[in-house]
């Protein structure tokens, strides 16, 4: 933590804003057009199956450049799903990262804190407790349930396929993730 600490005050940190999500096989149904009289009928298997997604939106120390990190799991994150996502930041990162996220009870317990003093460049902090309204990475899953609204994913697969498209398409739009930041009520030097 120390050393973390210290070269956080000397080259600066990446600062990254993560958060968890799911995405069930029954789609999330938005206001669509249909002819009048007709109420449009929304098909779809009754599967509970769902694709577990981690993110976290980075701000670069220097220039402020933004990125966006994720993995997408069959089940349901834990603690060891929650280390694969820090050790992949940490992959792409370079120097301190500071990663800011809610108290979930997946961002405690022993497995975090063995894995925090393996990677002394990595320090955790937490949101206040019920503030979504902070946290940009909520921005990341507003957007890509607005893209798959209204689709109808046959399988698990299939729903796997779309979302990793959804993410990957959302890193690529440097305008997408800069509206996930703006949307949110952090400080404005961090904008």
């Amino acid at each position: 933590m120390a050393s973390c600490k210290k070269n956080a005050a000397r080259l600066g940190a990446h600062i990254v804003f993560a958060d968890e999500s799911g995405f069930l096989l029954i789609p999330p149904v938005r206001r669509t057009w249909s002819p009048r009289g007709q109420t449009p009928i929304h098909k779809h298997r009754q599967r509970h199956d769902r694709v577990s997604a981690i993110s976290g939106i980075s701000i670069s120390p220097r220039r402020q450049r933004l990125g966006l990190y994720f993995r997408l799991y069959r089940h349901n994150i834990a603690h060891p799903q929650v280390c694969q996502f820090l050790r992949h930041l940490l992959r792409h990162l370079r120097g301190c990262v500071i990663v800011v996220w809610d108290n979930g009870r997946i961002h405690k317990g022993d497995a975090i804190r063995a894995f925090l003093r393996k990677h002394p460049r990595l320090r955790l902090e937490a949101f206040p407790a019920y503030a979504p309204e902070l946290n940009p990475d909520e921005g990341v899953w507003n957007q890509v349930d607005n893209k798959l609204a209204n689709g109808r994913p046959d399988d698990f697969d299939e729903l796997f396929i779309a979302v990793s498209r959804e993410l990957r398409k959302l890193r690529r739009s440097r305008s997408a993730l800069r509206w996930c930041i703006h949307q949110t009520e952090i400080p404005p030097f961090l904008r």
